[in-house]
């Protein structure tokens, strides 16, 4: 297991999280898993056992429940390993029971620890943007929660570029602490963030965490070409995420990982991870599992190292095209670009030149 500096911090995390949002299985997150106390203490010290020491949960995670599991899974491990949580999604049916705003993300923050049974919080993630709270008033209110010792370092998820930026601005201009992370979803499947958000991540300093590294599962081998869909899979009790926007392309893709898996003699789940983490700019990938054999072949893509025409076969049957500016970009000013501009270009430079 590899460890990774995250962003512009001194926390060194491992190359892959172990994601709890299928701790307690309440409400619709019934359809991503339903583990239990008992069972999440054998995931937890499975994950340990092969090197991670990162775990992620959010509030919202069958209402708390995720949280309270993760708490009372971990026991006395809770200091030897590293636990993020999130706040923003609504937790009550009041107006002020969403939101990044000074009120929620404080009584939010305070209620995560309480179910997470700890005093601080290393990572606390902003779960979303909220374009009706002043930055400010939100980002006022992390630092404190940095000065009191109550979060160590925070990060943002699921938001777009500009949106980042904005947020490195506001504190650059304030002097308050920045954020050293961003959690998004970045597959080969769903390539959208290498236009803007991680070059942008480069730029910035931000480390980057990946959600659903497989897809929902659709990267993990079980779904074929003119096959049905297997039972008992997210997609099959109605999940909905990522879309699927070209079903050919997403089977190339498939039968490609499998190929590879087969020369390697292991699933196309750890082919998908292991590309996914060898990815430039990316620290760590947040995996999940109901069951623990799941979990194995997941924690195994740790080890597995693909060559560079492996790599590149992947990278070449899923690569996006460029959208505009980037293709005039391609033709007109590469003879320019910094670090983070090739971040999207290099991929692309066989068929661009300036």
């Amino acid at each position: 297991m590899q460890y990774r500096t995250l962003g512009n911090s001194g926390l060194r995390v491992s190359q892959l999280t172990l994601g709890t949002m299928t701790f307690g299985g309440e409400g619709f997150m019934a359809k991503v898993g339903d583990t239990d106390v008992d069972g999440a203490r054998r995931l937890i010290d499975q994950s340990i056992d092969h090197g991670v020491n990162f775990f992620d949960t959010a509030n919202m995670y069958s209402a708390g429940l995720s949280e309270e599991i993760l708490g009372k899974a971990l026991g006395d491990k809770r200091n030897d390993v590293l636990l993020t949580t999130k706040v923003r999604f609504p937790m009550g049916d009041g107006p002020n029971d969403g939101g990044l705003s000074r009120l929620h993300i404080r009584d939010q923050v305070e209620a995560s620890l309480k179910r997470l049974n700890t005093d601080h919080i290393d990572l606390y993630q902003m779960h979303m943007w909220d374009g009706v709270t002043p930055l400010e008033e939100t980002l006022q209110t992390l630092d404190t929660l940095v000065g009191h010792g109550k979060i160590r370092y925070y990060g943002i998820s699921n938001f777009s570029a500009w949106q980042a930026m904005k947020v490195m601005a506001v504190c650059e201009r304030e002097g308050f602490t920045k954020p050293i992370s961003q959690q998004i979803h970045y597959t080969p499947q769903a390539r959208e963030a290498e236009y803007e958000l991680m070059p942008m991540a480069h730029d910035a300093g931000l480390g980057t965490m990946i959600w659903s590294p497989l897809a929902g599962g659709l990267l993990s081998g079980k779904y074929r070409r003119d096959q049905a869909t297997p039972e008992g899979t997210r997609i099959s009790e109605g999940w909905d995420e990522p879309p699927i926007h070209d079903e050919t392309r997403l089977f190339d893709l498939i039968e490609t990982l499998v190929e590879v898996g087969d020369a390697h003699g292991v699933s196309a789940a750890q082919v998908a991870l292991a590309w996914i983490t060898a990815r430039p700019g990316v620290t760590t990938a947040v995996i999940g599992a109901r069951k623990a054999h799941q979990l194995e072949d997941n924690l195994a893509s740790a080890e597995l190292e693909l060559s560079d025409d492996e790599q590149a076969a992947i990278e070449k049957v899923s690569r996006p095209h460029l959208l505009y500016p980037y293709w005039h970009q391609a033709l007109h000013a590469s003879d320019r670009f910094s670090a983070a501009d090739w971040v999207l270009h290099a991929a692309h430079a066989e068929d661009y030149t300036s």
